[in-house]
């Protein structure tokens, strides 16, 4: 007499009950919360519409681009436009430039918004604290053009303000602004002067979120202030230190074309000229749109790499990365 095995067909009438179940769910949260949604669609518009979907042109970096043939009409060349670029002779010197710059700004511009942050919580008076705070917000908001007039203007080596105040103390006048050495300190510079303020937003509200009961019961311990840093604002802080640093090492070959562009001179090319300024000469000046991409693809991949790598160490420390 056959065995009949009713088990197995339970579970298979059981899978889709749960599958619709389980979709029943999800639609149900989504009607619950459906305003939520609809606040994320601009975001996720944004990322799909300037993040993903350009991801398409990428394909040019393989090709000999025409624009005229399009992208499914262009030569298909491999690997080619990466030979080239990694055989130029520019190639060290960019990659010199840029490492350089990306360097100071992680050494000289990571930490400040940190040791501003500490400065202003230890203010207790709200409203000078609220004063200084819209004060060093505002740099954000100007504009890479006008901080690099006003650097212009204050200077300039025939009448900018600096120079004219070293000739009023009896010292020489200096070629800041083209003189190759004092060229990546006036970017650092720039840099700190304009992003430090907005920087201190986040590590402001990490430290708003700590609780106070902490302080009190460190202070009736006995504790003085550095010892309540390094015991109680320090581990509060390190989470978001250590993330913050992983998305920077994500922009870490992005020196910012803007400002570097506007900086740049005949006499300092040599040491500020870096990846984002020689995509433009080459991609839109002289356009070798195929190679100016092949360029804009290995900075991609070294922020990638940079970016894993950082996520894998901090876990290995027994830090939460980005993921």
């Amino acid at each position: 007499m056959q065995e009949i095995r009713i088990e197995p067909q339970m579970n298979a009438v059981k899978r889709p009950l749960r599958k619709i179940r389980t979709s029943t769910y999800i639609w149900r949260n989504i009607r619950r919360d459906i305003w939520l949604y609809v606040m994320l669609l601009p975001g996720v518009g944004f990322f799909l519409l300037f993040k993903y979907l350009p991801m398409y042109g990428v394909i040019i970096s393989f090709q000999n681009y025409m624009p005229f043939l399009g992208i499914l009409g262009s030569k298909w060349v491999g690997l080619l436009n990466f030979h080239n670029f990694f055989n130029d002779p520019s190639f060290w010197q960019l990659f010199r430039n840029t490492f350089i710059l990306a360097i100071y700004n992680l050494v000289f511009f990571f930490p400040m918004p940190i040791i501003l942050s500490l400065i202003l919580n230890e203010i207790r008076w709200e409203p000078f604290k609220r004063t200084i705070q819209t004060f060093i917000y505002l740099p954000h908001f100007i504009s890479w053009p006008v901080v690099v007039g006003m650097c212009y203007v204050l200077l300039a080596t025939s009448d900018g303000l600096i120079n004219q105040l070293l000739i009023h103390f009896g010292i020489n006048r200096i070629a800041f602004l083209t003189d190759p050495h004092w060229f990546r300190p006036l970017i650092t510079l720039q840099v700190i002067w304009k992003e430090t303020g907005w920087g201190t937003v986040i590590f402001l509200a990490t430290l708003s979120g700590i609780d106070p009961q902490l302080y009190e019961a460190a202070r009736i311990d006995g504790a003085g202030r550095w010892q309540q840093l390094c015991h109680i604002t320090y581990p509060a802080l390190l989470t978001t230190i250590v993330i913050l640093l992983i998305l920077r090492l994500g922009n870490f070959l992005d020196s910012g074309f803007e400002q570097i562009f506007l900086m740049l001179s005949s006499n300092t090319r040599d040491v500020g000229e870096v990846f984002d300024t020689y995509v433009y000469t080459t991609g839109l000046a002289n356009g070798q749109l195929s190679y100016a991409t092949a360029i804009g693809l290995f900075k991609s991949i070294v922020s990638l790499v940079l970016v894993i790598s950082a996520n894998f160490v901090a876990k290995c420390l027994g830090q939460e990365g980005v993921y």
